[in-house]
C-alpha cells in the first residue's frame, strides 16, 4: 500500500478504533476505582485475593516466558533448515503471547479491584452492584479488542512497507505469513485456560467437599482455608483466562478471513483484493465501537430477579449486533463488492449463529428454565441421579449448537459465493467472515463474562467481611446470574472456534499449494490432466494429495484427532482431581490441627491453600501443550497432508461437539446448586444441597478447564500445521 492510497486511508481506522477502545477501558477501570471500597474487612479481603492473583499470574508468566523462548528460538532455528513460511514468526510469536498475555493482566487487576467495590455497591442497590460489576468487567472485554487491533495493525503495517514482493501477489503472501501469527495467541491462550482452569477447579472443589458438605459451613465463609484460593481462582480462570481465550478467538478470526480474502479476490484486481483482505478487521474495528455503545445501556431496577437481569444484558448485547449488522451492510456497500449483498448476508448469518448458541447454552444453564430446574430435582434422590441428569443434558444440548453452525456454515458460504457452490474459495471466505460476525461483539459478549467473576467474588466479600442478608441476596443475585453469562461465553467462544478453525483448514491447503511453489514444482500431475501448480484449485490439491475417504492416511488422521480431544480432556480432568485431592487434605489438616478455626478465634493458612493450587497449575499445564504443539509435526511427518487434514478435522467435529457437552452439564450442575441454596427443594444444608454440590464439584473442571480449553486446542493445532506444512510438505518430497 503506497502512502497516501485510500486503502491506507481505511487501514489507519483500526488503529484509531484500539486506541478508542483502549481510551474507554481505561476510563471505566478509573470510575471503578472512584468508587467506594467498602471498609476496612472488605478491602482487606479483596487484599488477600489481589496478591493471590497477582502473585499466581507472574509465576505462570514466568514459566510461560521460558517456554515462548524455547519455542520461538526453535522457530528461528527452524526457519533456516526448513520452510516455515517466513521469518518474522519468531517475533510475531513473542508479541502475540506478549499482547495477549497483558490483556489477562489487566483485566484480572481490575477484577480483584472491583469484587469489594461491588458488595459496597450492592449494599445501597442491585443497579449499583450490575453497573460497577459489569463496566468493569468491560475492562477487559475493551483491552481484548484493542490490544488484538493494536497488534494486528502493528505486523499489518510493517508486513506491507517491508516485505518487497510484486504488488500482484503482496496480499496473499503477507496475509499468507499472518495466519501463522496466531501461534503464539493461540499457545498463550492454552497455558492460561489449562493453568487457571487447574487452579480454580482446585480450589473450589476442596472448598466445596470439606466446608459445605463435610463441616455444614456456607459458600465463602472466612473460616474455610480455601476460601481465599477459590476467589483467586474465579479472576485467574474466568477473568484471566476467558479474555486470552476470547482474545485468541478474536485475532485468529481476523486472521484466517483476511487470508481467505486474499484467494478469494486474487487476480481480480490489486484494490479489490485488498478490500477483501481489510474488510474482516474493519468489521472488528466497527463492532467495537458499537460494542461501547451497548455497554452504556446496561441497567435494571431495584427490584429485579435473575430473569430481569438476564434482559438487561441481553439488551446490550441484542443492541450491538442489530448496529453491527447495519453498519456493516453500509461498510460492505461503500467498499463496493460485486457480491456485497452476499458478503453481508454471511456476516449476518454469524452474528445470528451466536446469538442462537449463547440463547441455547442460556436455556440449558440457566435456573430461570426447565432443564437446570429439573437436574435440581433430581437431587432429592441422591448423587448419581443428579450426575446422569446432567450429563444427559449436556449431551442433548449439544444438539442445536452443532446445527446452528452446520446452516451457519451452509448459508455463509452459499451466499457468499453467490449460490454458486463451484466459488469454492468465495464460499469460504463466506465462512470466515461470518466467524468474524459472531465475534465482532465480542468486546460486550467478554463484559458479560468477566463480569461473572466478579460479582461471585463480591458475594464472597459481602460473605466473609459479615455485610447484612439483604446485600448477599443482592450479590447472590448477580453471581446466579453470572454462572449464566459464563456458561453463554463458553458456549459462545467453542461456536466461533469452529468456524474459525474451519477457515484456518482452507488456509493449510493454501499454506500447502506455497510450498510446493517454492519447492520448484511447475506442475501437478492428475491422472490424465496436467495442471499448472500457479492456477491449480483447491479440488485439484484433494485429487493431488489423495485426500478422500478411501484413504487410510485420511481415516487414521480422523481417528487420532478425535482421540487426542479426549486425551485432552482427560489429563486436564485429572490434573484437577490430583490437585483437589491435595487440597482437600490441606483443609481437613488444617481443621484438624489448627484449633479454633470453626469458632472464629483462628485464622486458617490461606497462603498454604493458594500456593498448592499455584504449583499444580504450573507443574500440569505444560503437557496438554506440548501435545497441541508436538501432534501435527508428527503426524505429518508420518501420514503427509491427508493425515495432517484428517487429523484437524477429527478434532475439530469430535472436539467442538465435547466442548459444548462439558461446558453445558458443567454450567446446569452449577445453577441446579443455586437454584436449591435459593431455597428450593429443602434449601442450604438438606440432602439436596449436598447431592447438588458434589454434581457441582464435577462440573468444575467440565465447565472450567476441559471444556473451554478445547476449542484453543483446535485452533492450536491448525496454526501449528500451517507454521510446519513446510516440513510435511518438504519431508514427502524428498
Amino acid at each position: 500500500m503506497e502512502k497516501g492510497s485510500f486503502m491506507l486511508a481505511i487501514f489507519w481506522a483500526v488503529p484509531v478504533v484500539a486506541c478508542i477502545a483502549l481510551f474507554f477501558a481505561w476510563t471505566f477501570y478509573r470510575n471503578m476505582m472512584a468508587e467506594d471500597a467498602g471498609n476496612g474487612r472488605m478491602q482487606a479481603i479483596a487484599g488477600h485475593v489481589r496478591r493471590g492473583a497477582i502473585a499466581y499470574l507472574l509465576q505462570q508468566y514466568r514459566v510461560v516466558g521460558i517456554v515462548f523462548l524455547l519455542v520461538a528460538a526453535l522457530l528461528a532455528l527452524l526457519s533456516f533448515g526448513f520452510d516455515l513460511q517466513n521469518r518474522w514468526l519468531p517475533f510475531a510469536f513473542l508479541t502475540g503471547g506478549f499482547f495477549s498475555g497483558l490483556a489477562g493482566f489487566f483485566g484480572m487487576q481490575t477484577a480483584t479491584q472491583a469484587s469489594s467495590r461491588t458488595a459496597q455497591a450492592a449494599s445501597k442497590s442491585i443497579n449499583q452492584g450490575l453497573k460497577v460489576a459489569f463496566r468493569s468487567g468491560a475492562v477487559m472485554g475493551l483491552t481484548v479488542v484493542g490490544l488484538a487491533l493494536l497488534d494486528y495493525s502493528f505486523w499489518f503495517y510493517v508486513l506491507n512497507r517491508y516485505v518487497h514482493i510484486p504488488e500482484a501477489v503482496k496480499m496473499s503472501v503477507i496475509t499468507g505469513i499472518m495466519v501463522t501469527f496466531g501461534m503464539g495467541v493461540s499457545l498463550q491462550a492454552l497455558f492460561a485456560r489449562v493453568g487457571g482452569g487447574i487452579f480454580t477447579k482446585a480450589a473450589d472443589v476442596g472448598a466445596d467437599l470439606v466446608g459445605k458438605v463435610e463441616k455444614g459451613i456456607p459458600e465463602d465463609d472466612p473460616r474455610n482455608p480455601a476460601t481465599i484460593a477459590d476467589n483467586v481462582g474465579d479472576n485467574v480462570g474466568d477473568v484471566a483466562g476467558m479474555g486470552a481465550d476470547l482474545y485468541e478467538s478474536f485475532y485468529s478470526s481476523i486472521l484466517a478471513a483476511a487470508a481467505l480474502g486474499a484467494i478469494a479476490f486474487s487476480g481480480m484486481g490489486t484494490t479489490l483484493q485488498a478490500k477483501a483482505v481489510l474488510l474482516p478487521v474493519l468489521i472488528g474495528a466497527c463492532g467495537t465501537l458499537l460494542s461501547i455503545f451497548g455497554i452504556y445501556t446496561v441497567r435494571t431496577g431495584e427490584k429485579a430477579d435473575t430473569s430481569a437481569l438476564l434482559r438487561s444484558l441481553g439488551k446490550g448485547i441484542n443492541w450491538s449486533g442489530i448496529l453491527i449488522a447495519i453498519f456493516v451492510f453500509g461498510l460492505s456497500r461503500w467498499l463496493n463488492f460485486p457480491n456485497y449483498l452476499g458478503l453481508w448476508g454471511a456476516i449476518v448469518v454469524g452474528l445470528i449463529t451466536g446469538v442462537v448458541i449463547g440463547k441455547s447454552s442460556e436455556y440449558y444453564t440457566s435456573q430461570a428454565y426447565r432443564p437446570t430446574q429439573n437436574v435440581a430435582e433430581q437431587c432429592a434422590t441422591g448423587v448419581a441421579p443428579v450426575i446422569i441428569a446432567g450429563m444427559g443434558l449436556g449431551m442433548v444440548s449439544t444438539a442445536i449448537p452443532v446445527l446452528s453452525v452446520v446452516v451457519g456454515t451452509m448459508c455463509a458460504y452459499t451466499l457468499a459465493s453467490g449460490f454458486d457452490f463451484g466459488q469454492v474459495n468465495m464460499g469460504l471466505y463466506g465462512i470466515g467472515i461470518s466467524a468474524v460476525g459472531m465475534l465482532s461483539t465480542i468486546a460486550i459478549t467478554l463484559a458479560t463474562d468477566a463480569y461473572g467473576p466478579i460479582a461471585d467474588n463480591a458475594g464472597g466479600n459481602a460473605e466473609m467481611s459479615g455485610l447484612g442478608a439483604s446485600v448477599r441476596e443482592r450479590t447472590d443475585a448477580l453471581d446466579s446470574l453470572g454462572n449464566t453469562t459464563a456458561a453463554t461465553g463458553k458456549g459462545f467462544a467453542i461456536g466461533s472456534a469452529a468456524l474459525t478453525a474451519l477457515a484456518l483448514l482452507a488456509s493449510y491447503v493454501e499454506g500447502v499449494r506455497m510450498c510446493l511453489l517454492r519447492s520448484g514444482l511447475k506442475v501437478i500431475h492428475l491422472g490424465t490432466r496436467v495442471v499448472e501448480l500457479s492456477s491449480a484449485s483447491l479440488r485439484d490439491f484433494m485429487t493431488y494429495f489423495e485426500v478422500h475417504v478411501l484413504n487410510p492416511k485420511l481415516i487414521l488422521g480422523l481417528f487420532i484427532g478425535s482421540m487426542l480431544s479426549f486425551v485432552f480432556c482427560g489429563l486436564t480432568m485429572n490434573a484437577v482431581g490430583r490437585a483437589a485431592a491435595k487440597m482437600v487434605n490441606e483443609v481437613r489438616r488444617q481443621f484438624r490441627e489448627i484449633k479454633g478455626i470453626l469458632d472464629g478465634s483462628a485464622e486458617p493458612d490461606y497462603g498454604e491453600c493458594v500456593r498448592i493450587s499455584t504449583s499444580a497449575a504450573q507443574r500440569e499445564m505444560i503437557f496438554p501443550a506440548l501435545i497441541a504443539l508436538g501432534a501435527p509435526i508428527l503426524v505429518g511427518l508420518f501420514l503427509g497432508v491427508p493425515g495432517v487434514l484428517g487429523l484437524l478435522s477429527g478434532s475439530l467435529s469430535t472436539g467442538f461437539v465435547l466442548a459444548i457437552f462439558m461446558a453445558n452439564s458443567g454450567g446446569c450442575w452449577d445453577n441446579a446448586k443455586k437454584f436449591i441454596e435459593e431455597g428450593q427443594h429443602g434449601g442450604k444444608g438438606s440432602s439436596a444441597h449436598h447431592a447438588a454440590v458434589i454434581g457441582d464439584t464435577v462440573g468444575d473442571p467440565f465447565k472450567d478447564t476441559a471444556g473451554p480449553s478445547l476449542n484453543i486446542l483446535l485452533k492450536l493445532m491448525t496454526i501449528v500445521s500451517i507454521v510446519a506444512v513446510g516440513i510435511t510438505v518438504n519431508y514427502h518430497l524428498m
